[in-house]
């Protein structure tokens, strides 16, 4: 069976790891923590790094980090993972949704601007499958309302943005907009430590108190009085002795998955029944993974089609469900009456291919005749 993921870890991972086990450095202090830190907040841009021992706990972190609390509101989209809603109900703030981009599956920020009302805190863009949020207008309604931008680049480690473009255009890579950045670092990731997270900011005060609330509140002054409940949320010395292995090979690893991702839109994209992520001219997408789209005509649904592949040999994943059909969050009196139309086709439509940084091309050569020998 061809995994839809599996690490590459033939850098110098053996290496640091190795070191962390014979010096005895193997929990939360050792000098990969900090290097980890200071190299990914470099490569995206930011001044500041805060590692963590996942993505999840990443935007807990960044919501309470900015004190948003009982009726806050936090605009995010409804198609995205259930950590983005856990990290603002977790502080009893409200998850406000819009639906997708049809196109880039991305929050549609034309939506924005009418779910903001005078509850709204924060905005929480989440670049999807390796593709950019478009970022502009929602730091232009950013600035325009005092709002926060809490960044979910946990899919986009790599990808450019091009900002300014009707004035002074710039390729940025997703990452550095807004107050505050989180990233993940799961085994499927561009960059992984296993498991794995980190929040990323140009902030001095807010990277401070990020790294209070990490480590349990503990104060400098009195390591055991707190003077407010925090998190035990720290990253491993081993963790990040992995992660720095991996930032330093990074720009190869970008090649890779944008080859990887060009292969399939250009064998897949023509094939008839199914539609691929677009890719923006304003974007350079790492494809971090590479989902399709089923039309009705084709005769298939996600699941037929996962359960067609899966005889052939072909390991897929199924999108993302909605946050409006989260039972979880439907019981909390949440998106009650709510439809989101794109994101209910992508759930039920969609599905993601073998994607992969060790993703062989023959491999990806097996993968693309699977699928057209299951479509046809």
């Amino acid at each position: 069976m061809i995994p839809v993921s599996e690490p590459s870890l033939d850098g110098r991972e053996l290496e640091y790891v190795t070191e962390c086990l014979q010096t005895g450095w193997i929990s939360s202090s050792g000098r990969f923590i900090g290097e980890f830190e200071e190299s990914w907040a470099a490569y995206c841009g930011r001044r500041y790094g805060i590692a963590v021992c996942n993505g999840t706990v990443a935007l807990q972190l960044a919501v309470a980090a900015l004190d948003l609390g009982p009726g806050d509101e936090v605009i995010m989209p409804s198609f995205t993972i259930i950590s983005c809603a856990m990290a603002v109900v977790y502080r009893g703030a409200v998850p406000v949704l819009v639906d997708a981009d049809p196109a880039t599956w991305c929050m549609d920020v034309s939506q924005v601007a009418a779910r903001i009302t005078p509850r709204t805190r924060a905005i929480m863009p989440v670049h999807i499958y390796g593709h950019p949020v478009d970022m502009d207008p929602l730091l232009d309604l950013a600035e325009k309302h005092g709002l926060a931008i809490i960044e979910d680049a946990a899919e986009a480690h790599g990808t450019e943005y091009l900002s300014n473009r009707g004035s002074a255009p710039e390729w940025r890579r997703c990452g550095g907009f807004g107050e505050l950045s989180c990233f993940s670092f799961y085994a499927n990731k561009l960059v992984t430590s296993g498991e794995g997270g980190m929040v990323v900011t140009d902030d001095e005060a807010l990277a401070k108190r990020l790294r209070l609330l990490r480590n349990l509140a503990f104060i400098p002054e009195q390591r055991f009085l707190h003077e407010e409940l925090g998190f035990n949320f720290r990253m491993t010395n081993v963790q990040a002795a992995i992660g720095l292995a991996q930032v330093e090979r990074i720009g190869e690893t970008v090649e890779r998955k944008r080859r990887i991702g060009a292969r399939y839109l250009a064998e897949l994209a023509c094939v008839p029944g199914i539609r691929m992520q677009a890719e923006r001219a304003w974007a350079r997408s790492v494809w971090w993974m590479n989902g399709l789209i089923l039309e009705k005509e084709s005769g298939h649904t996600a699941a037929s089609l996962a359960q067609g592949l899966a005889a052939l040999g072909v390991e897929t994943r199924p999108f993302f469900l909605g946050m409006d059909r989260q039972p979880a969050l439907r019981s909390r009196g949440l998106f009650g009456g709510e439809e989101y139309p794109v994101t209910t086709e992508l759930a039920d439509m969609g599905l993601y291919l073998p994607s992969g940084v060790g993703l062989s091309e023959e491999h990806q050569t097996t993968v693309i005749t699977a699928v057209k020998q299951a479509l046809a």
